[in-house]
């Protein structure tokens, strides 16, 4: 407030719900019709969702409707601020200060409404604490209820998975942002993987003592209804248990009550899982393409589901890759069964698209955030649920059987829901318009009241017209006045006697009558006691369900696997897939391989054109004791990267139980995938190319195994040829001579001297990526063939990007020169070389039509 001017009560209410949030929270303020925002908080928010700012006795204030408060919520909450909500908590009486409190905090990490999260990706809000060497975590999706812990000592891994998650918020406790923030020698690596985590994600700070393990341990056996943790497995001393904690404080505190859907702690084991740390990823375009969208990524080659939990069961697979050889047989089992009956496929996955979002309509009721429509969507879903047991019921397989029985009908929830609801509902509870008619007989006589009322109010502005001569009167209604009628000032003469003044307005004036006011009593009375009685069954109606959780969020779950496994099937019978053979063994044979991505790609970009070029398949064999090493040598377009990535592809797949582009397949159970394809700078963090190379190869020599797959290409071309050269050498020396088996290895290169590395290791082998020769040109043939390039067809290469014709005569010249060592010539003064003006490269055309119409040559 300005100067001495006394705060109103209103202004103490806010002043004293803004106190106690973080800065960094937007405070909406509910008043009537609006949200307002004051102070700095209204400067602020003015600029964020481009409102209009205001003043009033000195103090700045904005204000956005209630009724479109959602779509500035969520611009508040893209930028990574938390939202505020004041509401009134009570009907307003004049003369009174209206009651308020806060009943949420919302925040990136934990919002539930669906205009706030994306369908298809689970929503994790993750803590972390390091000590003594040591990681330990947890995450939570307050939008499913899914809870984990971990806890290990090789913090780079859980780094990766951290990053697979893709938290959309970070909890840390106050000290340990300091600590991890800390420019020291001692903390350098933790801090670059800190920065990789945090860039773009909100990181919020709470106090040392929630992370305490007693403390936490209580809020946890509070949180989820228990006595002790022995039935999931965890005992009370895993070291985790205080970021679980945290997790429920924090959650707890925005929600403004304890989170109510949480029902299971589930730890996570590194080793129970394929690990991919974050370069690989990357590299791979697992999650997002380069350009870091989802279409281009393996992702979403390999989604075929229908329904947003079947989406996120799928990222959890790629998220955590199994090392289970019975939990991998059981997914491929499922898929072999889907595809041997595939009738059903089609049928089944149509059923599906009428399943609702149960897991999140389910956290959305426990957690008190109530609509009609989501009640709906459980009766739909109920609905559908006989139609598809039966289908899979049908289809001869235990594995199917077995999830079939997980999927619960629940017939007598379904009745009561169709009994009692409407076909088509509203939004909020109190639009009304819920409850079926019959359902109610209390309910069915208020709604009459409300309805032979309203006939009641139209007879009589229609008596008042005619009894007056006032053509234009009206009956109208607000919130402020109730019931009046209405009379434009041009009418005013002809306005009974008997008629009582309410209110003057610009163009009109408002009066009522006594039997006006009789009768606004007698409806608003009805309306009220329906809107009660309507909000008091569809509470039941709610409670009912949620006596129904349990088997509910199994059936939920059950859905997902199925949606999950039938895209599976759809996806390997349209693109010819293969079970892979999975064993325990240290054998990789893939027959005739393909990249899952570059091959749908290419029938996307080149489908019914002429001459067009399918995708040419590749066999591979390693195995760590003979075949370990691949050398790979071929000119650049040719399709090294390709081969080499796909085959970490069909090996990622394989232990997420998905079919693989390929005629067969047989790989042993992997630890590790290692990737080393392509770098960029990472100037923000001093970082070169050839630094950020170097970093990733140190991350695979220090950490691979026997049991660990590495595709490498290229590795040393950030720096001089000699050095570059060194390099690759020394570290393919070191991955076969560590014992007498190694990781099996893919290397892609560019140095023909290594060629010679075969003739002195007896687990290295030579190949190649054929092209041909015509007319000083070549011809990309994209198959793998044993032996070495002969060489690397560089200015081949750079006349097919378009290079001008007498750049490449110039090139030609030197590498003859430099090739014969003539570096005499190369450097006399007299050697320099006339270009042509305006030079246009002749071979332009090579691209598209004509280029492909060659491969038909050969």
């Amino acid at each position: 407030m300005c100067g001495n001017q006394k705060e109103t009560p209103m202004m103490k209410q806010y002043r004293e719900v803004r106190a106690g949030l973080p800065a960094n929270t937007l405070l909406l303020f509910r008043l009537g019709d609006f949200y307002e925002i004051f102070g700095e908080d209204a400067q602020r928010g003015s600029k964020l969702l481009g409102i209009t700012l205001t003043s009033r006795n000195g103090l700045k204030m904005a204000g956005i409707p209630y009724h479109a408060a959602e779509n500035y919520i969520n611009k508040v909450l893209a930028r990574g601020i938390k939202v505020a909500i004041c509401e009134q908590v009570e009907t307003p009486k004049a003369g009174k200060l209206v009651k308020r409190e806060l009943t949420r905090i919302l925040t990136p990490g934990t919002t539930l409404e669906n205009s706030q999260l994306d369908a298809i990706s689970n929503h994790y809000l993750l803590s972390f604490f390091l000590q003594k060497e040591q990681l330990q975590c947890s995450w939570l999706d307050i939008s499913t209820g899914t809870f984990q812990i971990a806890s290990s000592e090789n913090i780079s891994d859980l780094f990766s998975f951290f990053h697979s998650l893709n938290p959309k918020e970070i909890i840390v406790s106050e000290s340990q942002k300091a600590l991890l923030e800390m420019d020291s020698n001692g903390q350098a690596t933790y801090r670059s993987l800190w920065q990789q985590l945090t860039s773009n994600r909100l990181i919020s700070e709470i106090p040392d003592f929630y992370f305490d393990q007693t403390n936490a341990l209580q809020r946890i056996y509070d949180t989820l209804k228990v006595y002790s943790l022995d039935g999931f497995g965890i005992g009370k001393a895993h070291p985790a248990l205080g970021c679980a904690g945290a997790l429920l404080h924090y959650v707890a505190e925005t929600l403004c009550h304890p989170a109510e859907n949480i029902r299971q702690l589930v730890e996570y084991r590194c080793n129970d899982h394929l690990q991919v740390d974050l370069a690989t990823q990357n590299s791979l375009e697992i999650f997002y393409s380069s350009k870091r969208t989802r279409n281009g990524s393996l992702l979403a080659a390999i989604d075929q589901t229908v329904t947003p939990a079947g989406a996120r069961l799928l990222a959890d697979y790629l998220s955590a890759p199994s090392k289970n050889l019975g939990e991998i047989r059981r997914r491929q089992n499922i898929v072999k069964a889907f595809i041997s009956d595939s009738s059903k496929i089609l049928p089944i996955r149509n059923c599906l698209r009428e399943i609702r979002d149960i897991s999140r309509i389910l956290s959305r009721l426990q957690n008190r955030l109530r609509n009609p429509r989501e009640l709906g969507g459980i009766r739909d879903t109920l609905e559908n649920l006989p139609q598809i047991k039966s289908y899979l019921e049908n289809i001869p397989c235990e594995n199917i059987h077995e999830i079939n029985k997980r999927i619960h009908c629940l017939p007598e929830l379904e009745t009561l829901l169709l009994d009692a609801l409407n076909q088509e509902l509203p939004s909020k509870i109190n639009e009304g318009g819920i409850i079926r008619e019959g359902y109610d007989s209390n309910l069915d006589l208020l709604l009459s009241l409300s309805k032979n009322n309203k006939k009641w109010l139209l007879e009589e502005e229609k008596s008042e017209q005619t009894s007056t001569g006032i053509k234009n009167l009206k009956i109208k209604y607000n919130n402020n006045f109730g019931y009046f009628i209405e009379v434009s000032k041009n009418n005013l003469s002809f306005v009974p006697a008997h008629y009582i003044r309410k209110q003057t307005m610009t163009n009109a004036e408002r009066y009522y009558t006594e039997s006006l006011k009789e009768k606004e009593k007698e409806i608003l009375h009805a309306e009220e006691k329906a809107q009660f009685l309507e909000e008091k069954l569809f509470q039941e109606l709610v409670e009912k369900i949620l006596t129904e959780t349990k088997l509910l969020e199994e059936t939920a779950k059950a859905l997902a696997e199925v949606d999950l496994f039938l895209g599976w099937a759809l996806l390997s019978r349209s693109w010819d897939y293969c079970c892979p053979e999975i064993e325990d063994s240290d054998i990789l044979d893939i027959k005739e391989g393909r990249h899952p991505v570059v091959e749908q790609h290419i029938r996307q970009e080149e489908n019914g054109l002429a001459g067009s070029q399918a995708f040419v398949p590749n066999d591979t064999s390693l195995s760590s004791k003979e075949r370990q090493i691949v050398l790979l040598t071929g000119p650049n377009m040719a399709g090294k990267s390709t081969y080499i990535r796909q085959v970490a592809l069909i090996s990622l797949m394989t232990h997420i139980g998905c079919w693989v582009p390929a005629k067969s397949c047989r790989i042993g159970l992997l630890d590790r995938i290692f990737s080393r394809v392509g770098a960029s700078d990472e100037l923000s963090r001093g970082n070169s190319t050839f630094m950020v190379e170097m970093n990733e190869t140190a991350n695979i020599l220090n950490n691979s195994t026997t049991k660990s797959l590495i595709i490498l290409d290229e590795i040393g071309r950030g720096t001089s040829t000699y050095d570059g050269l060194s390099i690759a050498w020394a570290v393919i020396e070191y991955l076969h001579s560590q014992s007498s088996e190694g990781p099996k290895t893919l290397f892609a290169t560019h140095y023909h001297e290594l060629a010679k590395l075969p003739e002195m290791f007896d687990r290295i082998h030579n190949y190649s990526v054929a092209v041909r020769e015509w007319n000083d040109q070549i011809i990309f043939i994209r198959q793998v063939v044993e032996g070495a390039a002969d060489r690397s067809y560089g200015i081949q290469v750079a006349r097919l990007a378009g290079i001008p014709d007498s750049v490449i005569e110039r090139a030609k010249i030197l590498l003859n020169d430099l090739e014969n060592n003539n570096k005499k010539t190369i450097f006399k003064k007299d050697s320099k070389y006339d270009f042509p003006k305006n030079d246009l490269p002749s071979s332009i055309s090579l691209k598209s039509e004509h280029y492909n119409q060659q491969l038909q040559l050969f």
